[in-house]
């Protein structure tokens, strides 16, 4: 099979379309090969009349630059073969809401959301649809409009969250791949998204809070007289979920050699505060306390530093 073919295992033309057109939807368009992935407009967007695609500059992890020109997809063109949505969490089920039934019912859907709540909830919507979720350590930003930088070179790993979606896997991480970026199959999605959800539990809220990069948390005050009550009680909800169990002094570990090895990154949340957007707090710190209410665990810290990220914010 062609590297830049369309795969057989997948329905349509062999297309990546984009649902999100932000720092990590542009990224990703960025990798994928010209002329096989488009842009496709959210229903609530507005797209210029007789504008046929979005150009910008993506400065990639080795320094080097590059124009890129992606369409956005046109609604009689052949369905696409997969569907990477890569939406904010809060916005994910309302715009797929809108572009789902235009699209092939067994077209995979990837999500690429921060935190957890916001899967779980497009898994429960549409069983039937193979839905899959993305765990990635790649980092996007956009410092100026028409730029975007990939500021983090990571890893991206792929797992099923519904039935259908186990056996088309591999065939999705094959398309990712032709992006050149490190994408990986991963049968326990959950965990992963656990992991990821533990780090930036004990980071995000706390750099928005205290307006600082990732770094400049670790002899904060504040950081310092939440961190270790934070990290017992993720300890209790990760075990109480089934996940992998970790004790808070791991948990602890984990997020203070990532705040180190990030130190001079400033994180989405910080990112949301200084651009006035509504940030990702309900998905991240708020699905924990979420979680631990129904297991009757105190999360009292984890309460907390959700509400004062909303009282950043007019409706954050």
């Amino acid at each position: 099979m062609s590297r830049h073919g369309a795969n057989p295992l997948l329905p349509g033309s062999g297309l990546i379309a984009i649902l999100g057109a932000g720092s990590l939807g542009r990224l990703w368009a960025g990798y994928l090969p010209a002329g096989k992935v488009a842009f496709i407009p959210r229903h609530n967007a507005t797209v210029d009349a007789g504008v046929e695609s979005l150009s910008y500059r993506l400065q990639r992890f080795d320094g080097s630059a590059l124009s890129v020109t992606v369409p956005w997809l046109d609604s009689s063109a052949t369905p696409p073969s997969v569907l990477l949505v890569t939406t904010k969490a809060g916005d994910t089920l309302d715009a797929l809401q809108s572009t789902l039934p235009d699209l092939p019912p067994a077209m995979p859907v990837v999500l690429f959301q921060n935190g957890m709540g916001s899967q779980q909830a497009v898994a429960e919507r549409w069983p039937h649809q193979p839905i899959l979720a993305a765990s990635t350590t790649e980092g996007a930003n956009r410092p100026e409009p028409g730029r975007t930088v990939h500021a983090g070179k990571g890893e991206t790993w792929v797992g099923p969250l519904t039935d259908n979606a186990t056996s088309l896997l591999s065939a999705v991480v094959q398309a990712l791949t032709a992006s050149g970026l490190r994408v990986h199959p991963e049968t326990n999605i959950q965990q992963r998204l656990w992991d990821k959800l533990v780090i930036n539990a004990g980071i995000n809220a706390f750099t928005a809070l205290l307006n600082c990069r990732n770094g400049d948390i670790l002899t904060h005050p504040f950081y310092l007289e939440y961190i270790g009550t934070l990290c017992t009680e993720i300890a209790a909800v990760l075990a109480a979920e089934g996940g992998q169990p970790l004790a808070p002094e791991a948990i602890r570990r984990r997020i203070e050699t990532v705040a180190r090895s990030t130190s001079e990154n400033t994180s989405s949340m910080l990112s949301d505060r200084q651009q006035g957007r509504t940030t990702e707090i309900d998905f991240i710190n708020g699905y924990v306390a979420r979680r631990g209410r129904v297991h009757g665990i105190d999360v009292s810290v984890n309460q907390m530093l959700t509400q004062r990220v909303h009282q950043l914010l007019p409706h954050s």
